[in-house]
């Protein structure tokens, strides 16, 4: 069987619910959430590496550098956590 060049891999559908209520339950077993408390937990966290991400690659682009570095990365964190404090 040929394969091709590029194996892509499978993007899972599913959120890894039973890793999300466990990690919970575990930092901060005092917390009574609710059922769908844990989607909501995976969906911040997406949509903040999504806006890391976005603010990473303006950093690269604005250093002219084709690659996305380290300290790129720092930068945006900066920028994205001293937002999301309010």
């Amino acid at each position: 069987m040929a394969y091709s060049a590029t194996v892509s891999k499978r993007v899972k559908r599913k959120a890894p619910r039973g890793f999300l209520k466990g990690t919970v339950k575990q930092r901060k077993p005092h917390l009574r959430l609710e059922r769908c408390s844990d989607l909501l937990i995976h969906l911040n966290c997406i949509l903040f590496v999504h806006r890391l991400a976005e603010e990473s690659r303006t950093n690269a682009c604005e250093n002219k550098s084709g690659v996305i570095k380290w300290d790129h990365v720092l930068a945006a964190a900066k920028v994205i956590l001293k937002k999301s404090r309010g």
